[in-house]
């Protein structure tokens, strides 16, 4: 038995009061008010509602390490980036990990992997596949349903994905960057029941009048807060808060807790704001996360205040999983599952011959996933290859096959500004190809081969210097520390900014120029590709 008191924040009853809970084989079994409580605050923990963990680049058990230090208690998790790779045997590898730590993860069943046909990835989920996953109990719902053009147009794998979670009684969830008006009516009546890819405050409004609930995301490249938190003010019960895709570095400061801390600041209700970060994810997917009430599982969090929100203790199960800024459970080593057939490519293999100097152009935007499209007038050497302009901020970007030997895709690209160097990374969303951008055709080649060595990875060339991170779990993850793994990471973004890069996370931005399914122009190991018509582009 273990008793925990201060003022209780009784977020589905709109109220704080007193009292000491006591817990009992995991369990709340009794709430009893006290006014004679110490001034701390205990409230439900909080819930990402939408994160792909592998973009964390850490393993399930060591982000749950960072993540409880914030007061996370529970995600709800697509494994769609480690099921590109590896199929079902990497969802399974995501759960068999998740279990041997605390903190609850609730995945759910991959609907689109591959993404699209546009591209190469290393394995499939099919329609019996994700019917399997979803008869499981560990698996809460239909994770986001990224072809939203299938959904529109009445594709029938979709439709039976979609209908396989309707009889499971599991929640399906929407991705649909930029649907409006009545493709947001049509696609919430397929089924679909949240969105995190609102870029406006209009286009949430569309997809809420239409019936969804709406994922606030800020993660380390799509940062949407700042565009939705006026919906606060009126539509507070429909709201989640999410990242998505949170970065080593960025997770060893803050997670769900840095958004809650904002809205609070802002001056929003905070049972307004805590429900979105607890009740209302908890309530939508039916996770197995306590609330603060008699006969709830004892997940909660104590604070000593309500403006910084500093996490004193984090509790799941009954048990205090971290205190006083210790956590304690431990994790061994996680075993290593991949699939990568590695290669070297030589400076050729990327060049560019075209009859046209007029050449369409990646623009790629800090902060957001859209990219847009620009033409420019490029020249040619005296063989006739394609040159980047780098002075310009117009580079080379390359995607590599890592499946199976092939020629490397090629396009142009700018917002990077790199120079004297390249980056490249085998984080490439969503079939996790290789990706890289630079000044140079050897500086490319440098770095695309040194992920190559090992197996994946994230890497910088700069002519002087040269680092990587290795990422043997499925090319996407390591099976180091946190803390490891974010002092890597940080090293190598200060090398890309020392390059010239201005972005905020340029190894986060490089990994979605490959990801087909947001607009408007993005690259594929099969080519240029336009996202909003759904077809290649001649380069």
């Amino acid at each position: 038995m273990h008793t925990v008191s201060g003022i209780i924040t009784d977020v589905k009853n709109r109220r704080f009061y007193k009292g000491i809970i006591s817990i009992k084989n995991g369990v709340i079994s009794e709430i009893t008010e006290d006014e004679n409580v110490p001034e701390q605050y205990i409230m439900p923990g909080f819930v990402d509602a939408h994160i792909h963990i592998e973009s964390s680049m850490l393993v399930p058990s060591q982000f749950a390490r960072l993540a409880v230090k914030h007061g996370t208690v529970a995600t709800v998790s697509d494994p769609h980036e480690i099921a590109n790779v590896c199929g079902m045997k990497g969802v399974e590898y995501m759960i068999e990990d998740g279990n041997r730590v605390p903190l609850k993860f609730c995945f759910g069943a991959p609907s689109c992997v591959p993404a699209t046909p546009f591209e190469t990835a290393g394995a499939e989920i099919t329609v019996e596949d994700v019917e399997k996953l979803l008869q499981r109990a560990d698996i809460y719902y239909l994770a986001e349903m990224m072809n939203w053009p299938g959904v529109l147009q009445g594709d029938p794998n979709v439709k039976a994905k979609i209908e396989a979670a309707v009889r499971s009684g599991k929640p399906v969830d929407g991705h649909a960057p930029g649907i409006r008006a009545a493709q947001a009516k049509q696609y919430a009546q397929a089924g679909i029941s949240t969105d995190h890819e609102c870029f406006s405050k209009e286009e949430a409004l569309d997809k809420l009048n239409s019936g969804m609930k709406i994922q606030i995301r800020e993660g380390s490249a799509a940062r949407n807060y700042d565009a939705l938190h006026t919906l606060f003010e009126t539509h507070a019960d429909k709201l989640m808060l999410s990242s998505d895709d949170k970065h080593p570095d960025e997770l060893l400061l803050g997670h769900i807790n840095e958004l809650v801390k904002r809205s609070l600041a802002l001056g929003y209700n905070i049972f307004d704001v805590l429900s979105a970060a607890s009740v209302n994810p908890v309530e939508h997917y039916g996770l197995p996360v306590g609330l603060l009430q008699t006969g709830d599982p004892a997940d909660f969090i104590v604070t000593d205040n309500l403006t910084d929100l500093n996490i004193v203790e984090t509790w799941i199960d009954g048990n205090c999983v971290f205190q006083s800024g210790e956590v304690n459970f431990e994790t061994s080593t996680a075993r290593i599952i991949n699939n990568f057939t590695s290669y070297h490519i030589a400076a050729d293999d990327i060049k560019v011959f075209s009859d046209n100097l007029m050449t369409p152009v990646i623009q790629a935007i800090d902060g957001e996933l859209i990219t847009r499209r620009s033409m420019y007038k490029l020249r040619r050497n005296g063989e006739g290859d394609l040159l980047s302009r780098p002075e310009e901020d117009v580079l080379k970007m390359v995607v590599v096959n890592r499946y199976t030997k092939a020629d490397p895709a090629v396009a142009f690209i700018k917002g990077f500004g790199i120079r004297n160097g390249a980056i490249a990374s085998s984080v490439g969303h969503d079939c996790h190809n290789i990706i890289a951008v630079g000044d140079s055709d050897e500086a490319i080649v440098s770095a695309v081969n040194k992920i190559m060595d090992e197996g994946g990875g994230l890497a910088a060339v700069n002519g002087k210097d040269s680092r990587i991170l290795p990422l043997p779990v499925a090319g996407i993850m390591s099976n180091k520390s946190g803390e490891d793994v974010g002092k890597t990471y940080e090293h190598l973004s200060q090398m890309a900014i020392k390059m010239g890069s201005t972005l905020k996370a340029p190894f986060m931005l490089i990994s979605f120029m490959a990801l087909l399914v947001i607009p408007t122009l993005k690259l594929s190991d099969k080519g240029l590709f336009d996202g909003e018509n759904f077809t290649f582009v001649e380069l």
